[in-house]
């Protein structure tokens, strides 16, 4: 489910999915949660009107056996096949009839296994809105274990900012103001009180868009369930991907709802950005964007020196300088001085209902275009702009 491993961090995670206490499995038994075992029995998902259990036939046939030319995705999960079914009876159809579903197959050679996978299905199954992606079933057959999603036509938030080609256009800094409040609204439904779920996995491709590019959080292999009581965190062993993870939990191990919102800061950075995490196709000194971006969001003006290039005269400078103070209140190395995921909301509100016309005044205008035009260099540290990034991570449900 998650990135590429070879940018995981490696690490096993004693299992725990579902809610904060008991919960009533398929079978209608009260199980709990907490074992290090992995589970191998259907009982052990969380009963959900709203998602269907699939046979693996049925799926076989939906996708047309699995056929090479359909698949969307590929990564540490497995394959992520494109199918169609009826829309009321979710039956298998013929392609091009009924709706378009997304099918992740579970590579038993993988990395990623049954654990995450069981995971993906009691959050997913249970926790519902706007901004999650729609989990519609699962097939739990012998050794074949499958995941079944809503379709999400505009593919992920990493392949808009990264992907290389001409037919590629650049998200506007709208769309990208948008595509960040909508996943901040996903994230701050996961730490509400009745949900206290810590996403975990945070970064640009679990970020799904819609066709109307509205956010939906996907992925929820890492997920787990919040401190309860008068815990202050929830101790595990290390997992996440590189370059996201808050520097307290890769210390210590102590995950909090503060880990997720600095995962925020690292994923809003690259918005702006148009930078990766971690790229280490960029000279020295830059392969890591917050350390690299950090001592210019500092500075008012220096700002610009952060801003991506494809975006120039889309903001003002009040506005610019607004999201990367916000990053930077995410990426506070104290997690107390970070914002919680409802007060970050209600700043990214703030922006898009800002009364500055996105374009500026004249002289707003005029400082941002010639602020890019003059820092253009330094903006890349005197080097040429690298537009050969990485090829996107491919275990994203969609491309």
């Amino acid at each position: 489910m998650g990135a590429c491993w070879s940018n995981r961090i490696k690490a096993e995670s004693p299992f725990h999915t579902g809610f904060n206490s008991k919960s009533t499995s398929s079978s209608g038994k009260s199980s709990s949660f907490s074992s290090s075992m992995t589970p191998r029995s259907e009982d052990d998902i969380l009963r959900s009107p709203n998602v269907k259990s699939f046979t693996f036939n049925e799926l076989k046939t939906a996708t047309r056996n699995f056929r090479p030319d359909s698949v969307l995705g590929e990564g540490g999960f497995g394959s992520v096949f494109k199918g169609w079914v009826d829309e009321h009876t979710l039956t298998a159809t013929k392609p091009g009839t009924g709706i378009v579903i997304a099918v992740k197959r579970l590579n038993q050679e993988g990395f990623q296994g049954h654990r995450e996978w069981l995971a993906e299905i009691n959050y997913l199954g249970q926790l519902h809105h706007l901004n999650l992606v729609k989990l519609i079933g699962y097939c739990f057959e012998d050794d074949h274990r499958l995941l079944v999603y809503e379709f999400m036509p505009k593919g992920s938030m990493e392949n808009h900012l990264f992907r290389k080609g001409s037919h590629i256009q650049p998200l506007s800094w709208k769309l990208r103001m948008k595509i960040a409040l909508g996943a901040a609204r996903g994230l701050a439904f996961l730490h509400g009180a009745e949900t206290k779920v810590i996403y975990r996995d945070f970064k640009t491709s679990n970020i799904l868009l819609d066709s109307n590019y509205n956010a939906k959080l996907s992925d929820f292999g890492l997920a787990r369930d919040g401190p309860t009581g008068d815990k202050s965190h929830v101790s595990t062993r290390v997992m996440g991907t590189y370059g996201y993870a808050a520097p307290e939990y890769l210390a210590t191990g102590h995950l909090t709802a503060k880990s997720d919102v600095y995962s925020f800061g690292v994923v809003l950075l690259e918005i702006i950005s148009g930078r990766r995490a971690i790229d280490k196709n960029r000279p020295t000194g830059q392969h890591n964007l917050v350390e690299w971006a950090k001592p210019y969001l500092t500075n008012k003006r220096r700002v610009l020196h952060v801003m991506d290039a494809r975006l120039e005269g889309q903001y003002t400078l009040s506005l610019a300088q607004k999201a990367a103070n916000l990053a930077l209140q995410c990426l506070a190395i104290e997690p107390k001085y970070r914002p919680n995921m409802d007060e970050v909301v209600t700043i990214l509100e703030q922006l898009q209902d800002s009364k500055d016309n996105p374009k500026g005044t004249p002289k707003e205008q005029r400082v941002n275009s010639d602020a890019h035009k003059s820092s253009r260099s330094s903006l890349i540290d005197g080097s040429k702009l690298n537009t050969s990034y990485p090829r996107p991570s491919a275990s994203v449900l969609y491309s």
